[in-house]
């Protein structure tokens, strides 16, 4: 079973070798370092002509690699932390989102931009935000977030998804990786030994899986839990403790694509459950899941529906682990949010 770095790094390493017009450009990603959290371990021995280590100056090398995609290569970029993404905003929202409309669809921009987003490793206000939100209204750019799951033949697993955007996509794309989702294990169904899972392709494009997990042999559900990326895998765990403590069951639907966004398996389980909540890292304030609770709301009309949003606070994340898990969502808050929601 693969963990999701492996994954990812596997895919990178598949990517390279099908395609010669791959390359890669980040902060310190040459071997032995592989990058300040691995990924790209191996790809500079294997691939030296096509692994560009750059100075400490993300605008500059964003603005590199979308002249490379106006070109018809396939650049693959790393920030190095998410929270640097703002340093890249005038190329991204201005030019890289844009060009294909300006030049009237006569140029596109195959390139993707990956990214580690998230907290809970004591790095700081600067090094543990989750700021994906920001983009996910610009037209132009697509919003990936991987879950650690996959189908039976592989397909749908991070590493799956990271290739299909480098090798199929052919416009601009963000890929989230969570910090610490890294070291998860990619399960599929017969992995996942207390859920069934569900799931269904989106219809937006890539066509990135939207899945759906509940408790094996649990009555239906009376709690639909819409997440992505760690913050899945905290609800998968408040999930166990909700049936077998609480008698709570719950249907979790994980997103793989933020932006386009598919709701609708969001708003059937809703429509059945009667009850929703959104749970994300990012700050509670405009975020994603304030996004989620709209459009379900505007589709679902008069009929009643309980709603709850939990997030992170609207705080600077802390250094200090204590102060750090009292800013940012966790399993017990989960179950406490969904206790009180059932009632």
């Amino acid at each position: 079973m693969q963990s999701v770095l492996e994954s990812l790094n596997s895919a990178l390493h598949q990517a390279f070798t099908d395609n010669e017009n791959v390359y890669i450009l980040g902060e310190d990603i040459l071997d032995p370092y592989g990058g300040a959290f691995k990924v790209t371990r191996g790809l500079s021995t294997n691939f030296p002509d096509r692994v560009l280590t750059t100075p400490i100056s993300e605008a500059g090398f964003v603005g590199v690699a979308a002249g490379m995609a106006l070109r018809g290569l396939r650049p693959v970029v790393e920030i190095m932390f998410g929270d640097f993404i703002t340093l890249i905003a005038d190329q991204l929202i201005n030019h890289i989102a844009k060009f294909r409309w300006m030049y009237n669809n006569q140029v596109c921009l195959p390139m993707v931009i990956r990214t580690p987003m998230g907290g809970r490793r004591g790095y700081g206000p600067t090094h543990s935000q989750t700021l994906e939100k920001f983009l996910l209204g610009v037209p132009g750019l697509q919003v990936v977030a991987p879950a650690a799951l996959c189908f039976a033949d592989g397909s749908g697993s991070p590493g799956n998804l990271l290739y299909q955007s480098i090798i199929k996509n052919n416009d601009p794309l963000i890929f989230i990786e969570n910090k610490l989702q890294y070291l998860l294990p990619v399960q599929s169904q017969a992995e996942l030994k207390d859920f069934t899972l569900l799931s269904q392709t989106g219809t937006t494009g890539l066509k990135l899986p939207i899945y759906s997990l509940s408790i094996k042999g649990a009555p239906p559900a009376s709690l639909t839990i819409a997440a992505y990326g760690y913050m899945a895998e905290l609800v998968k765990q408040a999930a166990i403790r909700l049936a077998y403590e609480h008698e709570i069951f719950i249907n979790l639907v994980i997103p793989t694509q933020l932006a386009p966004f598919e709701v609708g398996p969001i708003i059937s389980s809703a429509n059945q459950t009667g009850c929703l909540m959104v749970v994300e890292e990012g700050n509670l304030s405009l975020g994603w899941g304030a996004e989620i609770v709209a459009q379900v709301v505007e589709a679902l009309g008069t009929q009643p529906l309980k709603i709850k949003r939990l997030a992170s606070k609207d705080l600077p994340v802390p250094a200090s682990s204590s102060l750090e898990a009292q800013v940012l969502p966790d399993v017990d808050q989960i179950i406490e949010s969904a206790i009180l929601l059932n009632q």
